[in-house]
């Protein structure tokens, strides 16, 4: 009985292991296509034919890390010039949400992993994560043409053979290693988080100094996107374009909600917009951004449009001390200050750098027709990059003194619940 139970066992464990793999990819996967579908459909952006699909999955590929190319084709008279970078990251944050849950799910109950079977899992994982990446990048290409209007350049474009075309198409190849790794990202996240995940032997010593800062710089984050998405709501109810909003709610709104961290520590971001927008921005931020020539974003230039983008810096002031209480707070009693400062000054440094590095965008496409450039409303533009270093600076600086100033009231509660223990218990 023993010599036939033990084999069972291994094969039921594996068929398991496996059963759950697929359950969280294709959950994951399925999660991050109704939102960019839903997206997609309240801008009103409804592509010509039946291309509608092949969209949701570009945008999926996007947020799962992989690269779309644009391309332009306007006949042997005129020239179209097409580029995109961007991560919707509403997309990505709701997949990473879906999928880091439920592989961390099996492993609830569980004090300590091996090395081997965490690694396993993620083996699993990856293979049904990039099978479907495969499928959508596969289906991610499409070409359509670019309506002149009823203009003089229309009948040249017609006599000419020069109706302009855009296509795009997702690269399976580069998609493949930037999903993997987008995975491990997730992956690695979700066991730094969790209280309960289990981890290799040789790691559980580290748990009691990371897991605390990683899981503050997760609620700070998370804090950021839902004081976003009820502002996006209030907008929405209030101001009109709604369809809009709420495009911007299910497709984009860590990449405003995030930023909005940096530029409230002080940061600046490059940035312009020329030519029409598929989403709405909050009107001060386009208002900055349309400047001729292009423009720099931060609380100074923000503030001149609008007084009360100063609360961004209040805002600041207190999700960023908020997180390094709670961090202070998870943390094992006997963490000295100075301890507290640099793990929270290590950990915003490293979250803002994430953030940089996730919320840039570049996007252009434009129209030349013998010789004439920037055709109105046939081109725009929208880019907004980091001032990096220094905002890393300012993270570090940050990081610091929020960790002094959030270790203090945390050691206070501690004594204060410590202290109520001792008085409930046994006299």
């Amino acid at each position: 009985m023993s010599q036939h139970s033990a084999p069972r066992s291994g094969l039921g464990r594996s068929v398991r292991g496996w059963a759950e793999a697929l359950a969280a990819a294709f959950a994951g996967l399925v999660t991050m296509i109704i939102i960019a579908a839903l997206g997609l459909w309240v801008a009103g952006t409804v592509p010509p034919g039946g291309a509608f699909p092949r969209v949701v999955a570009a945008i999926v590929v996007m947020a799962a890390g992989g690269t779309v190319q644009l391309s332009g084709d306007a006949g042997v008279i005129a020239e179209t010039r097409a580029e995109l970078s961007m991560t919707p990251l509403s997309v990505s944050l709701v997949g990473a949400l879906v999928i880091g849950w439920l592989f961390l799910r099996p492993l609830r109950h569980r004090a300590v992993a091996g090395t081997g079977e965490l690694l396993l899992r993620f083996v699993q994982l990856a293979v049904f994560w990039l099978l479907g990446l495969v499928c959508l990048a596969a289906a991610a290409r499409e070409t359509f043409e670019v309506s002149l209007g009823d203009s003089p350049l229309s009948d040249i474009g017609d006599l000419f053979d020069a109706s302009p075309r855009v296509g795009f198409a997702a690269g399976i190849g580069p998609t493949l290693p930037y999903g993997l790794l987008w995975l491990v990202g997730v992956v690695a996240v979700a066991l730094l988080v969790s209280r309960r995940a289990p981890l290799p032997a040789r790691l559980v010593r580290f748990q009691e100094s990371v897991r605390p800062a990683a899981f503050a710089m997760l609620s700070l984050l998370l804090a950021y996107v839902v004081i976003a998405l009820c502002a996006g709501l209030v907008a929405a109810a209030t101001q009109g374009h709604a369809g809009r909003t709420f495009a911007v709610i299910l497709l984009a709104l860590p990449n405003l909600a995030w930023p909005a961290l940096t530029l409230g520590m002080g940061a600046s971001w490059d940035g312009t917009v020329k030519g029409p927008l598929g989403l709405s921005l909050p009107h001060e931020l386009e208002e900055v951004l349309r400047t001729p020539g292009g423009s720099t974003l931060n609380l100074s230039t923000l503030s001149e449009r609008d007084g009360r983008a100063w609360w961004l810096l209040v805002a600041a002031v207190v999700l960023v001390v908020g997180a390094a209480f709670l961090m202070a707070l998870r943390s094992p009693a006997g963490v000295r200050t100075w301890q507290h400062a640099g793990r929270m000054g290590v950990a915003l440094v490293l979250t803002v750098l994430v953030v940089c590095l996730l919320a840039r965008v570049t996007a252009r496409y434009d129209l030349s027709v013998i010789g004439i450039g920037d055709i109105e409303g046939l081109g725009g533009e929208v880019s907004l990059q980091p001032r990096l270093w220094g905002a890393l600076g300012l993270a570090l600086v940050w990081g610091l003194a929020a960790g002094l100033i959030g270790s203090v009231p945390a050691e206070s509660v501690r004594r204060r619940a410590a202290a109520r223990a001792k008085d409930d218990g046994p006299r």
